[in-house]
């Protein structure tokens, strides 16, 4: 093995993985000392105690993880800034987070968005839910986050692709060793040891991120030079055939691109169909909104998204970037004439190439242990599921005590599926490729029923119903013509007519299917789009989830002026 990290670097990885599954424990034992709500609102929900600050540490923790780091990189590296967008984009929907979904939520006191599902429309609809939550958990979030963190350490240890280790594949040696640690702290420890782990790690994630970016920075001289760089010299993966690579400083920089980019991802395409994948990853995933359902109350749950919201302004600072940032290095022979293997490959080349001895292991650690936070999040809420919408509801009886049973071995069920899921990922061009695909074929329906069911009373369950099916259908048949190269057009746009087909549906067969609103769902839905709007600021500066709100529209939509 021609590993490039030294031995010190290597007890410092060893060391930290061995302090976060020992924090998952610890969380374990707070828990188990009793906060308020029982035994199993404590082990799905925390215990409803968290507050802004955490809540928005780990929404942005729980998605962005090594997996960002590694694709945003890759791509980065292939085609320049502009998969930058799904960050900066995903600003506005946490506005609609805030101001539109967590009150209703909260005020539901549900512990899954199924159960909310139910309540708005019925249980058939929960059902379904509950089953592509299920899958969202395992494969897109579980799945993908083993399979980067094992790419990484085979990149760290360097191993070139389809190594083996004594007659094992070394890619899944590694997916089935990081699964096994994060099934054992999360099981313990329940969604207070998800928190624990992913605050802390998120910290030293952002640092390590922040290191190389200014590392890399300062070798290339500043903008200056990274854009005269990319300007003046062809790109390493040039001369590959098919890289569909994309340089020069007017293009590669920019977050703007025209029709035909190599990226596929014009502005169009980002302006109408990031909102459909946006807004179901973050405002009706299970994984993603159990945080929000965890808050201690509505301003907490309001402000939370928010500052989660002013986090996601740094990945394309500090993940996209550097991506750009090695591209400009190996173009002018900064590593001797050393370059990633892959594009995959970028961000463990730049640890190892750009970081000193210590530092390197920290940062490599970090990477590994935040993929597990990002399995351990998901394999939370995929617990909270299978004990709340599947047992607990065809068996109401079931005390708390049985309903963490249960939960527990979901959490190992759940972990055994997501390592046979995770080498789904390497079928796809880029990771984020992968990742951003499997959503646009599952989010229209879900996107469709939650929007129109919150801001039209007339839907009907009945609709509801047919659309999540219907729609599940079409994303089915999307997803089978593009995994066997049938048809593989802009998956932004397939996700967007997606959407369209699904509106249709529901807006038609709410007329042909009426039916009358429940007195349980009246509270569940905004007679007036403006009603959260005008309702109790509850604080000042800030605090106040109106203003805050503001200034993250205004801030996001400077920087798109800027790097249009």
């Amino acid at each position: 093995m021609n590993s490039t990290v030294s031995s010190l670097d290597w007890t410092i990885i060893v060391i930290y993985l061995i302090a976060v599954v020992g924090l998952g424990m610890a969380a374990g034992v707070r828990r188990r000392k009793g906060v308020r709500g029982g035994e199993g609102r404590n082990y799905f929900l925390a215990g409803n105690t968290l507050t802004w600050p955490v809540i928005g540490l780990a929404m942005f923790a729980a998605n962005i993880s090594t997996v960002h780091l590694v694709s945003l990189a890759e791509t980065a590296y292939k085609f320049g800034l502009v998969f930058g967008n799904f960050e900066w984009m995903a600003g506005f929907t946490l506005i609609l987070l805030s101001l539109f979904f967590a009150p209703l939520y909260l005020r539901s006191r549900v512990a899954t968005l199924p159960d909310f599902l139910e309540r708005r429309f019925n249980r058939p609809c929960r059902d379904v839910l509950s089953v592509v939550s299920l899958f969202s958990a395992i494969v897109i979030h579980m799945g993908v986050a083993l399979y980067t963190a094992a790419w990484v350490l085979r990149g760290i240890l360097g191993l070139p692709p389809g190594a083996t280790i004594m007659g094992v594949d070394a890619l899944m040696l590694f997916i089935v060793a990081l699964g096994l640690l994060t099934g054992i702290y999360t099981m313990v420890g329940g969604l207070l040891a998800v928190v624990w782990t992913e605050s802390f790690q998120t910290i030293l994630l952002l640092v390590g991120a922040v290191v190389i970016t200014v590392v890399g920075y300062v070798k290339i001289g500043g903008w200056t030079e990274l854009a005269h760089t990319l300007a003046s010299n062809p790109h390493p993966l040039a001369a590959v055939a098919d890289s569909k690579v994309t340089w020069g400083t007017g293009n590669f920089l920019s977050m703007a691109r025209t029709a035909g980019d190599p990226s596929g991802l014009a502005w169009y395409s980002i302006l109408l169909g990031y909102p459909v994948l946006g807004i179901w990853y973050w405002c009706c995933d299970q994984t993603i909104v159990q945080r929000v359902l965890a808050a201690k109350d509505e301003k907490q749950a309001r402000l939370g998204p928010l500052f989660c919201a002013f986090l996601k302004i740094w990945p394309v600072f500090f993940f996209v970037l550097p991506g750009v940032i090695c591209v400009a290095l190996v173009q002018r022979n900064a590593f001797g004439g050393a370059a990633p293997q892959t594009a995959a490959d970028t961000y463990t080349f730049l640890i190892t190439h750009l970081l000193p001895v210590g530092l390197k292991g920290l940062v490599a650690a970090a990477m590994l242990a935040a993929a597990m936070q990002t399995c351990s999040a998901a394999l939370n809420s995929t617990a909270t599921l299978v004990a709340y919408d599947l047992f607990k509801r065809h068996r109401p009886n079931l005390g708390d005590h049985q309903l963490v049973v249960i939960g527990k071995v979901t959490t190992v069920a759940g972990t055994i599926l997501a390592i046979v899921a995770s080498p789904l990922f390497g079928h796809y061009t880029t990771i984020f490729e992968g990742i951003n695909k499997l959503i646009s074929y599952v989010a229209p329906p879900i996107t469709t029923v939650f929007l129109v069911g919150v801001f039209w009373k007339r839907a009907s369950g009945r609709s509801a119903l047919i659309t999540l099916v219907a729609g599940m259908a079409l994303g089915l048949v999307a997803f089978y013509v593009d995994w066997n190269g049938i048809y593989r057009g802009d998956f932004m746009l397939i996700a967007f007519l997606l959407f369209v087909a699904c509106l249709a549906i529901m807006v038609l067969t709410t007329f042909l299917f009426p039916e009358a609103l429940k007195p349980e769902a009246k509270p569940l839905i905004w007679e007036d789009w403006r009603e959260p709007l005008r309702g109790e600021a509850h604080g000042h500066g800030l605090g106040n989830y109106r203003l805050a709100a503001g200034a993250v529209l205004v801030t996001f939509v400077v920087l798109y002026v800027v790097f249009r």
